[in-house]
């Protein structure tokens, strides 16, 4: 009876270029070269969700790496040169970061640690919630934009809808989890939470194939590939000191989810400052763009502000007025643009009130608490924090708060201004065209009078230097310049001569130049004040990496071996070594062959994850070469009698089911013909207890002294099943939901067996009686896989899906070309 029992099977219309299972759930993501992220269920291996490439997240899919508790994928993009965080569960993006590099690899690891001292970190940083109020969502017609402007922004999705706290699903749960990335030029880098960036390490040659960092964060091993002119690129494993994150974990974890916390806000603001200029409709320019037409259409050299007192002082109208009153404006279009300036101005107002000081009031608070951890330099010092970097970015924050201050202000003047301004205008309208007056529109006090002089006087002049650089003599609506997204200077910035604050600061000597006042810029617009306070805060957010980065040491770095020419075009994700940390031992393992120097033997290197302590026998090589009869259980009763003596296998991929198992694919190295494939669990507690000691010349190669390694012999017993119909070629497993999935050398087949559970006897009897009915079927595809081999050639024509199928035993899966379900 075969081991492990096959519970899906899928045929895909396009390539697959990386898997990756959910740590903790029956699901496995696959990114193809057609752009797509798909999530696949366990169970027939059924589709949940697709995510097609769009001109936000790029198309070119280069890594994947699921959160350790399963409910974010990372994913990276090529073509963008980005890293995208996407809900599990809904396909949603939440956040996504750009990279120097194309990233070619990534691991997510969460730390393993159970001190006091860190729960007492945790549970004190939620105390925020009990002095700051729950920030308002933003408004739900508020459209999906992805913002990659600052380093550290996160999407729209964060503060959408009913989801403004999401930022709790990104952090996930206290324990601190970390992503690393890396890429080309030796890039790699971390990222707490995979939202901010803690460490961007230097001083590692080549490009990155594969990361691990332990979950005790003592050291990061790295496998690289160094190109050199002369000869073929070369395999190395460096390891890299990462002591500090481990010594200041506490800290690392308090500053990783403040600094989170303050990345988010500030896109928070960025979006409700968004908002605003969405509300701020274009409507309200049409009246400048109109007056700026009539001043250079008109004859009279009459200014427009004469033309309105004089038909707010005596009734009467030019004839160029009148036309563009009656005409262009008319008494309808009137209406309807007082209106919206109103609703836009109160929209406005209320985002200012309720989302951008709230925001900003947050924002004071948490980093006036990176502050108070930047002073205690005992703790947080290594980490650098910076004080008076800190400080720059809480004035940033005040100025940024008092410009809002001066918006609503602006704002309240406007409106009194304009509905004066509209409504005398109105009146003066329906008299021009003879209509009747309202009693209640016909009266104006003299209060009105003065606003609506005051707004003549103030919006409608003829300043040559305004007209040489906007093109026109006025601007009559002053909100919209603090929107817009200009290093200008605001061409209509308020009025402060009157302001007895203002007054007193200038002649106060104390106060005057007093680091306790925020400075308040009158003349820049919101936009650009926002700006300069996000660069302010982003040299908060990048020191810490900086040094970080600079106390990660290289501990090691041991030359593997050269790639060989056969396999310089394969898939880097899929090809060996792979890494796996044994959490309880505290070790780096390294899996990798050298096909070239030992065709039947795969190489097991390990390394305390503490580089400071050495680990003896570090190097192992295990022979799998073994005899069929006594290790490999056969499929079906019709085993021919020569595979009963001693085989040769060449090992095509390898991965760690779990600490103490290690699962393979196998290729017969005799039969060339057929080729059989072999999925294979090799228990490893013998073979990880040898004796023998290598002696490592660091100068050479491993390939170039393999003779001293020591060699372990493994049977593999019943913990083995032929491969029928796949040419399996590459294998991810996932040893808590103890599943494997396999993958075929043309990248379009795809088989997933349960691990732990054999086939019941019921389905081998049922696979029996239909084994004729099988071949039958098989004839016929080959002659249909011969028909099509002129179309898309390779592992049996990939362009359509296979049908499911699930506890085949007898192995009579449908080939490449069968007619498929859609995805």
């Amino acid at each position: 009876m075969p081991a492990f029992r096959q519970v899906g099977e899928k045929q895909l219309p396009n390539p697959i270029l990386y898997m990756a299972w959910s740590p903790k759930r029956d699901l496995i993501a696959l990114a193809n070269t057609a752009g797509e992220l798909l999530l696949h269920r366990l169970a027939n291996f059924q589709r949940v969700w697709s995510l097609p490439p769009n001109e936000n997240t790029g198309k070119e899919i280069t890594s994947l790496a699921w959160r350790p508790d399963g409910k974010i994928l990372a994913f990276s993009v090529g073509d963008v040169k980005q890293v995208v965080l996407c809900d599990a569960e809904k396909a949603e993006i939440l956040h996504m970061f750009p990279v120097q590099y194309p990233a070619s690899c990534m691991h997510w690891m969460e730390v393993q640690d159970d001190s006091s001292t860190l729960s007492s970190f945790s549970e004190s940083e939620d105390e925020s919630s009990r002095f700051l109020p729950k920030l308002p969502t933003l408004p739900k017609k508020f459209p999906f934009v992805c913002v990659c402007v600052f380093s550290y922004s996160t999407t729209s999705k964060i503060f959408s809808e009913e989801k403004s706290d999401e930022v709790t699903t990104l952090l996930g749960d206290v324990r601190l989890n970390i992503l690393v990335v890396g890429g080309p030029s030796g890039f790699v880098e971390l990222y707490a939470y995979g939202l901010y960036k803690i460490a961007t390490l230097g001083g590692i040659s080549g490009t990155c194939r594969s990361l691990g960092l332990s979950s005790d964060l003592k050291s990061l091993s790295v496998i690289t590939e160094i190109r050199s002119t002369e000869d073929n690129p070369e395999i190395h494993y460096i390891q890299l000191d990462t002591g500090l994150l481990s010594s200041c974990l506490p800290e690392l974890t308090k500053m990783a989810r403040k600094f989170t916390h303050i990345s988010t806000l500030l896109q928070y603001l960025r979006l409700s400052l968004t908002c605003m200029c969405e509300a701020w409709e274009e409507i309200l320019t049409q009246m400048d763009l109109r007056l700026t037409k009539f001043v250079q259409e008109k004859n009279t050299s009459t200014q427009v502000q004469d033309e309105f007192l004089e038909l707010l002082l005596w009734g009467h109208a030019s004839p160029e007025l009148q036309a563009l009153l009656m005409n262009q404006l008319t008494v309808k279009g009137l209406k309807m643009l007082g209106q919206s300036i109103d609703s836009s101005y109160s929209s406005i107002q209320k985002l200012v009130i309720s989302h951008l000081q709230s925001g900003s009031e947050a924002l004071l608070y948490h980093l006036s608490e990176v502050k108070g951890m930047a002073l205690w330099k005992q703790k947080f010092q290594p980490l650098g924090l910076d004080p008076l970097v800190i400080e720059d970015a809480i004035v940033a924050v005040g100025s940024f708060t008092l410009k809002a201050s001066e918006l609503l202000q602006v704002i309240d003047k406007s409106m009194k201004n304009f509905k004066a301004f509209f409504r005398w205008l109105y009146v003066a309208m329906l008299r021009m065209s003879e209509d009747h007056v309202p009693s209640e529109l016909n009266k104006m006090t003299q209060k009105d009078l003065a606003f609506v002089a005051d707004f003549l006087s103030e919006h409608f002049s003829a300043n040559e230097e305004l007209f040489d650089r906007k093109g026109k003599y006025f601007n009559v609506e002053r909100v919209g310049q603090y929107l817009k997204d200009e290093d200008e200077d605001l061409v209509s910035p308020p009025n402060m001569e009157g302001n007895q604050w203002v007054t007193f600061v200038k002649q106060s000597i104390h106060l005057k130049d007093s680091p306790l006042l925020f400075p308040t810029y009158p003349q820049k617009s919101l936009h650009f004040v926002k700006r300069m306070m996000e660069g302010t805060i982003d040299l908060c957010l990048q020191k810490p990496a900086e040094v970080i980065g600079r106390s990660v040491k290289q501990a090691v770095c041991l030359k593997l071996y050269a790639v060989p020419e056969s396999s310089e075009n394969t898939q880097r994700l899929f090809e060996l070594p792979s890494l796996w940390n044994d959490k309880k031992a505290g070790m780096h393992y390294v899996v990798f062959c050298m096909p070239e120097i030992s065709p039947s033997k795969i190489y097991i290197l390990r390394r305390a994850t503490d580089p400071s302590r050495s680990v003896p026998n570090g190097l192992v090589a295990l022979n799998i070469s073994s005899p069929l009869s006594s290790s490999i259980s056969s499929i079906d009763d019709e085993v021919p009698a020569s595979n009963s003596v001693d085989s040769m296998y060449g090992c095509l991929d390898a991965c760690f089911y779990d600490d103490e198992t290690l699962t393979v694919i196998l290729r017969s190295l005799e039969d060339d013909e057929n080729k059989m494939r072999v999925l294979v669990q090799l228990p490893l507690n013998s073979a990880l207890c040898w004796e023998e000691e290598f002696s490592w010349d660091l100068m050479l190669r491993l390939e170039q002294q393999t003779k001293g390694i020591p060699v372990q012999v493994l049977t593999w017993g019943s913990q083995s099943r032929d491969l029928e119909n796949i040419k399996a070629q590459f294998v991810v497993v996932n040893g808590i939901r103890k599943v494997a999935c396999l993958l075929s050398a043309n990248l379009r087949h795809v088989r997933v067996f349960e691990m732990d559970a054999e086939e019941e006897e019921e389905e081998e009897e049922r696979a029996d009686e239909s084994q004729e009915m099988s071949l039958h079927q098989d004839r016929l595809e080959d002659t249909l896989t011969n028909q099509s081999d002129t179309g898309e050639g390779g592992d049996a024509g990939g362009g359509a899906e296979g049908s499911q199928v699930t506890g085949q035993g007898s192995g009579g899966i449908l080939d490449d070309t069968a007619v498929s379900d859609s995805l």
